[in-house]
């Protein structure tokens, strides 16, 4: 059967018997319009005879609303992917297309089909139509809406049928669902296969990045007990300057002007916070800060970082093949770096045995460097380091793994995610150096929490001076770099918060 006629025979009204008299029908009440509708068309006469067997059995035709369109849309939206498929075949795959050229191919071919099923749609619901198919070919089917939407920050599938966004720190469910797990899995398939990945069930679990930077996890049976999770982090179009963290209440002028001072007087800083904090994104802020003429080398898992210099060299690690082989880490990446003659190291986040390498780095000559770790405090920060130090495995005695932190790190950033959805730099702290066995630490900025909350929930406070000037400032004076007055004051009517 043809598809046209399939289709129309999708839309055909299905008829239905009459109930016999007293009886209501379905989905109608006694006095509603199908009631009495019935009532009409067979009305009661005095003195008639009763009705025969053969005339309860043949009664005046009825008819019922047809089927949903939906579901003959959803029909046409299956064959036309068939038809499509067979049709073009691999011309789909060919590389040598630009991605306009086959973008257009595809809705000419998709417009043709439209016009040839003769279904009853309006000029905007047929252009709809032919971009939900556009989506479903060559895009992310029932996701693309929502990567294409810059409200989005994070999209995140459990299963075919809950798909949840971020949207300004908020998890809200999208209310799209796709059609089927096999939907799903081609969805996965086809962002996997564009990176030169591959996922099945015996490599069920793939981290890699679509190709505008968006981190992609996803992660399928028999690992995913209730239908294939995949989750994108999107990748800004625009990189965020210090100006929009000003303006989204995430740093302080006083803050930015601090950190700025310390990126170019060339002090090794750390990001920390827990995930989703937004570490990569101020690790972007602070890199901006690099004067141009200094050569960067950046390492990650996979890249992100939006660096608007011109002299930088991006690495990234690559994962083992299916044989097992191949891997390169980021511990490898640093090492090279290191004979690549650079001026900065920026590691996108140190997680194990490359923190050690990584801290010899910043002790031997390559200062300004600048990485993220994930962390809930400061202090937790520095204990974080130290257990990652001891998983490379050298058996290095605690106190000169701090030493080697305490000498290495001179300032930690610190990123938390409130609970009314907004991310705020809670503590600029210095590593001040080693007190008998301890690290010591003393803050600079301090997030103010005593402020309360307003009525909607969101917090009043702000990052604040707590009065102490870091001992760092004095390489400022050597370098020449001047900070404006009043930059450590601590400001007289928040006193009684601290």
């Amino acid at each position: 059967m043809k598809l046209s006629d399939r289709l129309r025979a999708a839309q055909q009204p299905h008829p239905r018997q009459v109930p016999s008299p007293g009886v209501v029908p379905t989905g109608a009440t006694a006095g509603s319009p199908a009631n009495d509708a019935r009532a009409v068309e067979a009305p009661v006469v005095e003195g008639a005879p009763a009705p025969t067997t053969s005339a309860m059995e043949s009664p005046p035709s009825v008819t019922v609303a047809a089927a949903p369109v939906s579901s003959a849309l959803q029909a046409f939206k299956e064959q036309a992917r068939e038809q499509l498929f067979q049709k073009l075949g691999g011309r789909l795959t060919d590389s040598t297309l630009q991605e306009a050229e086959l973008q257009g191919l595809v809705r000419k071919e998709l417009a043709a089909l439209v016009q040839s099923a003769d279904i009853s749609l309006k000029p905007d619901e047929r252009r709809r139509l032919i971009d939900d198919l556009t989506d479903d070919v060559l895009g992310y089917g029932p996701l693309q809406k929502l990567l294409d939407d810059d409200d989005v920050s994070e999209v995140m599938v459990n299963g075919p049928d809950h798909v949840y966004v971020e949207r300004a720190g908020r998890l809200t469910n999208s209310g799209v669902v796709f059609t089927s797990e096999e939907q799903l899995r081609r969805v996965i398939e086809r962002i996997v296969s564009r990176v030169g990945r591959r996922i099945d069930e015996s490599s069920p679990l793939v981290d890699a990045r679509l190709e505008d930077g968006s981190r992609v996890n996803a992660i399928i049976p028999p690992l995913a007990v209730n239908g294939s999770s995949l989750t994108i982090r999107k990748f800004g179009k625009v990189p965020l300057q210090a100006e929009d963290l000003v303006q989204r209440d995430s740093l302080t002028p006083e803050m930015v002007t601090l950190l700025d001072a310390c990126v170019k007087a060339r002090l090794n800083i750390l990001v920390t916070g827990g995930t989703g904090t937004g570490k990569t994104t101020l690790l972007n802020v602070l890199s901006s800060f690099i004067p141009t003429d200094e050569r960067i080398v950046t390492i990650e898992d996979a890249v992100e970082l939006q660096l608007q210099q011109e002299h930088v060299v991006r690495l990234e690690s690559r994962p083992p093949n299916i044989e097992g082989r191949g891997e390169i880490t980021i511990r490898d990446l640093v090492r090279n770096s290191l004979r690549m003659r650079p001026d900065r190291i920026v590691v996108g986040e140190v997680r194990g045995a490359e923190s050690l390498d990584m801290l010899q780095a910043m002790n031997t000559g390559h200062e300004g460097s600048l990485s993220t770790v994930h962390a809930n405090t400061p202090r937790d920060a520095i204990a974080r380091l130290e257990t990652l130090v001891l998983m490379a495995g050298m058996d290095l005695p605690l106190r000169a793994i701090r030493e080697q932190i305490s000498s290495a790190v001179d300032l930690i950033v610190h990123l938390t995610r409130l609970r009314d959805g907004t991310r705020r730099v809670t503590h600029v702290t210095e590593v001040q150096g080693m007190e008998g066995e301890i690290i010591t630490l003393q803050d600079a900025f301090l997030f103010d929490f005593h402020a309360g909350v307003d009525e909607h929930g969101k917090f009043l406070g702000r990052p604040r001076a707590t009065g102490v000037r870091p001992g760092f400032t004095e390489r400022f004076e050597d370098l020449g770099i001047q900070l404006p007055p009043g930059v450590f004051d601590h400001d007289l009517r928040a006193r009684d918060t601290w």
